[in-house]
């Protein structure tokens, strides 16, 4: 494994390189990952750097994909104070009102959190590289971490529903994971918990979510264009999407990042 350092702010840490292998969004494609050494305890400056330049943390690792063909991967945040429910979503904070938000430090997971953990992967991701569930795999996942993160609890009646796994930046928060109560899917507790984390933004004076990476080509993530307006990574700079696309512009905008993203499209889709 080489050695590798991007060009940003951050050349005084050590990053790597995985070798090719299997996308984890898009079958019969190939994938590289830059990551930054797990050794190094990171801030919370560090961090939120790192995030702004397309980073993400799982576990102790915290990566960018770096892909030589292929740029579906966008890291996209929602400007919170912009932000503005559509329709599922006001339904969706209306069903939820009887849940109550706590606030705790990852590393004080307990087995209910697994439990619940556990439950979610057999229903929702039992086709998935995360199945089958362990112990192990949770504590490297959600609990371990190489900075302070947080669980975002959701609960009814003292019963635990959902959570969300958080990192606090000096700008937002960074959505990592939630899992919830598969039991419960009319509730769409998915969209709700996005929904208060945008709250919870909105309370501390932050000015985004971080939602991760949006993959054209991949349904399971194209919910995250649902939040608008949405900030999308582009080239190294943060662009706000000015209107929802249609399917198939979707589709289109997929095929283009498989190249080279085309200048056409920045009077279509992008605020100037």
């Amino acid at each position: 494994m080489n050695s590798y350092h991007p060009k940003s702010l951050l050349n005084d840490l050590q990053y790597y390189i995985t070798p090719p292998h299997d996308c984890s969004y898009l079958k019969n494609k190939s994938a590289r990952m830059v990551f930054l050494d797990p050794a190094h305890q990171i801030d919370v400056l560090t961090l939120s750097e790192l995030s702004r330049l397309g980073f993400r943390r799982s576990g102790d690792f915290v990566y960018r994909p770096e892909c030589h063909l292929c740029k579906q991967c966008l890291s996209c945040r929602v400007p919170v104070h912009d932000f503005s429910m559509n329709g599922t979503q006001k339904k969706a904070w209306k069903r939820n009102q009887d849940l109550s938000l706590t606030i705790i430090t990852s590393a004080d997971a307990t087995e209910e959190h697994y439990a619940l953990y556990e439950r979610y992967i057999h229903a929702r991701h039992s086709d998935g590289d995360m199945f089958p569930p362990s112990h192990d795999q949770f504590e490297k996942f959600l609990v371990q971490s190489c900075t302070e993160s947080y669980f975002l609890e959701l609960r009814q009646d003292g019963r635990l529903l959902s959570v969300s796994t958080c990192d606090f930046l000096d700008d937002g928060i960074s959505a990592v994971y939630t899992f919830f109560d598969p039991d419960e899917q009319h509730r769409s507790l998915g969209v709700y918990a996005i929904l208060k984390q945008i709250e919870q933004a909105q309370a501390m004076g932050l000015d985004y979510v971080y939602l991760g990476y949006w993959v054209p080509h991949s349904n399971k993530m194209n919910y995250k264009t649902q939040y608008n307006p949405i900030e999308i990574l582009l080239d190294g700079k943060w662009k706000r999407l000015n209107r929802r696309l249609s399917e198939e512009q979707i589709e289109q905008l997929g095929a283009m990042l498989m190249t080279t993203f085309p200048a056409e499209w920045e009077n279509v889709i992008f605020n100037k």
